[in-house]
């Protein structure tokens, strides 16, 4: 697996520890009073959290680098916060982070991943004018 589909592999299964934040809101209801009051929420999203920081850390430096426009450092720093030092989150922080940065995250890690799909196809139809041309 070359470097650049181990990438889109990790953002793929961040995507989908993303959609599963939302699912979780689904189920438990968009409200912050509720969040703040239902640790099985709070857990559920925090491991979704941990999960999305651990992937990111395994995006290489190059992909990190060109994609910049994410806070790939602060995705790892939180891991390590929901990991580490659980007890000390800061409730509305947590909150803030599903209901802004994590559907940003969903949208610009899609956007990547159909860019990607879209130069896979054009790579392939290529080689298969190639093929016909000689």
């Amino acid at each position: 697996m070359s470097n650049r589909e181990r990438n889109i592999d990790i953002l793929e299964r961040i995507t989908g520890y993303c959609l599963e934040v939302k699912n979780t809101q689904s189920y438990f209801g968009n409200s912050f009073e509720v969040f703040s009051t239902n640790s099985i929420y709070r857990n559920a999203i925090s491991l979704c959290l941990l999960q999305i920081g651990e992937l990111s850390n395994h995006l290489s430096e190059e992909f990190k680098e060109r994609y910049n426009e994410i806070p790939w450092r602060n995705i790892k720093g939180l891991r390590n916060i929901v990991a580490h030092q659980y007890e000390s989150v800061n409730t509305r922080t947590l909150w803030e982070t599903v209901t802004q940065d994590v559907p940003m995250l969903h949208q610009y890690c899609n956007g990547i991943i159909e860019n990607y799909r879209v130069l896979e196809q054009d790579s392939i139809e290529n080689d298969n004018e190639d093929e016909y041309e000689h």
